[in-house]
């Protein structure tokens, strides 16, 4: 049965002419020879059709089988799929034509090329080559030269005053009112209604905002006169700019070259206001002395670059400096010489900035990549020293870490994760816990200073800090996160990353990147 059925197969699969050739060849011998079937026989009579009834032999299911067999063949054949196929062949090898390359036209003869530049050419206008003139060698400046060691005199580079009168008669001025600046009264916090309304009467005018120094200002202070108002700037070129806003009001300010590289940090001695203290990214530390006009070296270190400093004895015979590589040197102005009596190395990667405790002074605060400790200066060793205390909130680096002025129980940091943080630091013996988070942009890219907020002296529970807000301002903000005042106006046209208010009167100073001094006064101060 099962050889029948594929030739069968094979017969319907033929053409019909073919098929029926074939068919007689697979005719019976025996016809009288008898088939029995399992199925009845009345189903098979419908299925039979042309070309099957020689196949009687099979059961019903092969002849339906083979029927339909003979069916798809006979719709596959009707479609003529393969003359479409030798037709389709034969329209593509039609439309590939060779690629023909592209013909260039031909220049024409009297036809005037592209007029070129004859100096470019170097030949003059009656077409002679012009002589090779020798190349000479550019002698390559260094921007800021390393600056001798030892004292350096108060010389400006922005004034011609050939016999230095004028200079002089600055010095003698600052340094009698230094004389009558060392005491300083203590008052109670005002309230934030009282203090609010002081600050709404400081105001900014063109003769408050003055370019004072070369590139960037990456540190300000206040001189804490009460009858003057002197400010200074570091600038990333390593000049000082000092203002006085009172005598210079039409003149330039006075800007002096101390040091090589950026002033970091910059301070008026608070027992003697006479002597303004600098420290340089070049390893050196100055003093200069308005009485003497001269800028003292306090210390050197070239090998390991400071970043801040701090005076750790309320009469500024002791400092502490920190490093950028985590070390902390004890300098004593007292000892001959520039170098350091001990040299500690911290628990941390980086010191930024250091600020000593204004109430217990063997305390003092470290902000460095992403932790702030508290240390005891008292318990430093030159291994490496253990912090009382660490704080591990910040998730990105910190620029600053400092105490509250007046009684040390506060400590505000300013982080690159947009967030001002104020710790409870009222007791150092233990966990400082965080007490506000204030939302504020803090970052000013590569070509501004970083901010750092910082306390006001006389309102110890509130901060200033620049900001990245238009129109530009200068905002204060209260320990607990609420805005308390923000300065504006139309003369502050540019980011101040670094303000600092006076210690006793409603006098605020803020540098910019580009060298400029604005200034907010009260206008009794005027």
């Amino acid at each position: 049965m099962k050889t029948v059925s594929s030739k069968a197969e094979s017969l319907l699969l033929k053409p019909p002419s073919e098929a029926c050739t074939e068919s007689t060849k697979l005719e019976p011998k025996n016809t009288a020879e008898p088939v029995t079937l399992s199925v009845n026989m009345a189903s098979s009579d419908e299925d039979s059709s042309p070309g099957l009834d020689d196949f009687s032999g099979l059961s019903p299911y092969e002849r339906k089988r083979l029927k339909n067999i003979r069916e798809n063949a006979k719709f596959f054949a009707s479609l003529q799929l393969s003359e479409s196929a030798a037709r389709l062949r034969g329209m593509i090898k039609k439309r590939q034509q060779p690629e023909s390359k592209r013909k260039r036209p031909k220049k024409k003869e009297n036809e005037i090329g592209c007029r070129r530049s004859m100096r470019l050419l170097k030949v003059d206008p009656l077409g002679v080559p012009l002589p090779v003139a020798p190349t000479q060698p550019e002698l390559e400046e260094e921007e800021n030269p390393l600056l001798p060691p030892g004292p350096l005199e108060m010389i400006p580079e922005n004034q011609d005053d050939s016999n230095g009168l004028l200079l002089k008669a600055s010095l003698k001025t600052w340094a009698e009112m230094s004389k009558t600046s060392n005491e300083r009264t203590e008052e109670g916090l005002s309230s934030i209604k009282s203090y609010k309304a002081k600050l709404s009467g400081m105001v900014i005018s063109e003769a408050t905002v003055c370019k004072v120094t070369k590139g960037a200002i990456t540190s300000v202070a206040l001189h804490p006169s009460e009858e003057r108002t002197l400010v200074a700037a570091g600038a990333k070129s390593g000049q000082i700019g000092l203002w006085d806003l009172t005598q210079q009001r039409e003149d330039e300010p006075y800007v002096f070259y101390p040091h090589s590289q950026p002033v970091s940090c910059l301070y008026f001695s608070p027992s003697n206001p006479a002597h303004l203290l600098s420290l340089s990214y070049d390893g050196t530390l100055r003093c200069g002395d308005f009485s003497t006009a001269i800028f003292e070296e306090v210390y050197r270190n070239e090998g390991s670059s400071p970043s801040s400093f701090d005076f750790l004895a309320e009469d500024a015979s002791t400092l502490l400096v920190g490093h950028w590589d985590g070390h902390l040197s004890l300098v004593d102005r007292r000892t001959p010489g520039t170098s350091y009596e001990k040299l500690f190395n911290s628990s941390m990667g980086k010191i930024r900035t250091v600020h000593v405790h204004p109430v217990s002074r063997q305390y003092f605060v470290t902000a460095g990549l992403r932790d702030v400790h508290i240390y005891d200066a008292r318990h430093l060793n030159s291994r490496r020293s253990q912090p009382l205390i660490s704080v591990t909130e910040h998730t990105k680096s910190i620029a600053s870490a400092y105490f509250s002025p007046v009684t040390g129980n506060r400590v505000v940091t300013t982080c690159a994760d947009c967030k001002l943080r104020v710790f409870d630091s009222s007791s150092v013996s233990s966990q400082i816990p965080l007490l506000t988070t204030i939302r504020h942009n803090t970052i000013t890219g590569r070509w501004l200073t970083r901010f750092q907020a910082v306390w006001d002296p006389k309102q110890e529970d509130c901060f200033i800090v620049g900001s990245m807000a238009q129109p530009r301002r200068v905002e204060v903000f209260h320990e607990t996160g609420k805005s308390v005042y923000s300065f504006l106006g139309e003369c502050l046209v540019s980011v101040c990353s670094l303000s600092v208010m006076h210690p006793t009167r409603y006098v605020l100073a803020g540098g910019n990147s580009s060298g400029r001094l604005h200034v907010f006064m009260h206008q009794e101060s005027f």
